[in-house]
């Protein structure tokens, strides 16, 4: 019996996990989703784009070609661009953010750059990982 309610847990699982993310067409994004990735990321070809409902979370899910991340809100605002290992486009960040970044580490560029609930999440690419207020005020950086 318990064996049964584990498969059937995982089988549930499976199956929620691949209704939270549905293949979309670039053009199904919300206008301000699109001329965000036109804007900063028009010379990277987008590889898929999904509609995503994780966590209770609605948005969309962009992956580029060169494996950039890109997550938007539900009305099209970008809230996470992860470059992975390599730096991402800074002209959206912040000022105050890039110019902390700036002065506190001149030899390292972004490369992750997410919006939580509370907070903002900076990542280098010397690992160091930086958090700021929604208002980009300073609050601490760790490494990796």
């Amino acid at each position: 019996m318990k064996t049964k309610i584990i498969t059937v847990a995982l089988l549930l699982g499976f199956v929620i996990s691949t209704h939270a993310q549905k293949k979309i067409e670039l053009t199904e994004l919300p206008k301000p989703a699109q001329e965000f990735l036109k804007k900063y990321f028009s010379n990277t070809p987008v590889e898929t784009v999904k509609k995503d409902a994780e966590h209770g979370e609605k948005g969309y899910e962009v992956k580029l070609k060169d494996g950039t991340e890109v997550e938007f809100w539900k009305d099209g605002a970008y809230r996470e661009v992860d470059g992975g290992e390599k730096p991402i486009p800074t002209e959206f960040i912040p000022k105050n953010i890039k110019d902390y970044v700036a002065k506190h580490y001149p030899n390292e560029k972004i490369t992750h750059i997410d919006y939580g609930h509370k907070d903002v999440d900076v990542d280098l690419t010397n690992k160091i990982d930086l958090e700021f207020t929604k208002e980009g005020k300073f609050i601490r950086g760790d490494k990796d």
